[in-house]
């Protein structure tokens, strides 16, 4: 069937007159409209014999060559239209038949404009997160001196001070320090957000990068006098493949706020390989061909005071937590939501388990085979 010819036979106008979008016929030769519809003359604010003298590029920028665009690759395409010197946004879809294009034309301004200003606030925004990664050690670097001399003050360094002076450089030594540990976890949450870190993935000893993490806290550790370990089965294999820096970044933040946690007592990391059932239900989307080796469980637990139900909520999202005048709850916040944001980038998940006077229970599962990170990219 010709359907040119059934086009030509029937009552045209009264067709197009009662299709839901705006519609042209234009040749293909000139761009000139042949035919529209009333609902295409009210998008264009002009009457029809107005638009049918036009040519089609007149109304719609690059219009023809936005229709073969469409007609070619079979897909609606976006551009830019004009009414009365004022331009919107239109979607187009159009189809070639005889040397006519049949388009359809929808006002999607509304649409485009919400998605071109989020796409520019997310811009602003990773800028912004570049800017303040970039200025962090203009920020910390005079509260680092403040917190030297003060000690250096308070240690006699600078000569005998009374103990009224003492008191007072006491208290400044303490609030710098409070000050120093929500810039340095401000800043690395605004690092992470800005995506400016490299992708480096190989394959590593997990036993050992979680060793040394506990290393690094040997003073806190011993202070509190805490027992620490590190619990994996002999069969595990601990060469995984992912970010070995980045990883560490997420243990020092979860291993750093049990510690926290936890007056007295003692705090158990574990390695095992989670069923790929339970993987499932903590979020994480399988990969064709995955195994119960391709995923690792690392698990945190102390026995500290835990967290309330009211600290739960929003504790890996900064920004909710604004509103909240706790500082050690912000700052844990920072910590907790630069872990949720590198585990994306390990494609990941973290959740907690926590009761008061009972402990916490840090979750995190990571795929850990070559194959499974390279498939999911």
């Amino acid at each position: 069937m010709n359907l040119l010819n059934l086009f030509n036979t029937i009552n045209q106008k009264e067709v197009l007159k009662y299709l839901p979008d705006a519609v042209f016929v234009i040749s293909e030769d000139d761009g000139k409209i042949l035919q529209i519809n009333e609902k295409a003359a009210r998008i264009f604010e002009l009457d029809r014999d107005e638009l049918e003298n036009l040519t089609f590029d007149k109304i719609v920028i690059k219009g023809m060559e936005l229709a073969y665009q469409s007609s070619v690759k079979d897909v609606p395409v976006i551009g830019g239209a004009t009414v009365n010197n004022d331009e919107f946004f239109v979607e187009l879809n159009a189809t070639l038949i005889d040397d006519m294009y049949f388009i359809t034309i929808r006002d999607v301004t509304a649409m485009t404009n919400v998605l071109i200003n989020a796409e520019k606030t997310g811009r602003l925004n990773k800028d912004k997160n570049i800017m303040l990664s970039k200025l962090a050690n203009d920020f910390k670097s005079p509260v680092q001196s403040i917190l030297g001399f003060s000690q250096a003050l308070s240690d006699g360094l600078g000569g005998d001070i009374t103990e009224k002076q003492q008191k007072y450089v006491k208290i400044i030594n303490k609030n710098a320090s409070d000050l120093y540990e929500f810039l340095d976890k401000f800043f690395e949450y605004t690092n992470v957000e800005s995506s400016l870190y490299d992708k480096s993935f190989q394959v590593f000893d997990i036993e050992h990068l979680i060793q040394s993490v506990i290393k690094t806290f040997d003073t806190a550790i011993k202070h509190k006098n805490l027992s620490v370990q590190l619990n994996c089965d002999e069969k595990l294999n601990k060469a995984v493949y992912s970010d070995e820096s980045v990883l560490k970044t997420i243990l020092k933040n979860i291993i750093e706020l049990s510690i926290n946690l936890t007056e007295l007592g003692s705090i158990n990391v574990e390695l095992s390989n989670p069923e790929l059932s339970f993987v499932e239900q903590s979020g994480l989307k399988l990969i064709k061909n995955a195994n119960e080796t391709s995923y690792m469980q690392i698990t945190i637990t102390d026995n500290g005071i835990g967290l309330k139900e009211s600290e739960l909520e929003g504790i890996f999202e900064p920004y909710s937590q604004l509103d909240k005048i706790n500082k050690k709850n912000l700052v844990r916040t920072f910590s907790l939501g630069t872990v949720k944001e590198l585990l994306k980038y390990l494609k990941g998940t973290v959740w907690i388990e926590t009761e008061i006077m009972k402990g916490t229970i840090f979750n995190i599962i990571i795929p850990v085979e070559k194959g499974v990170i390279n498939q999911d990219e």
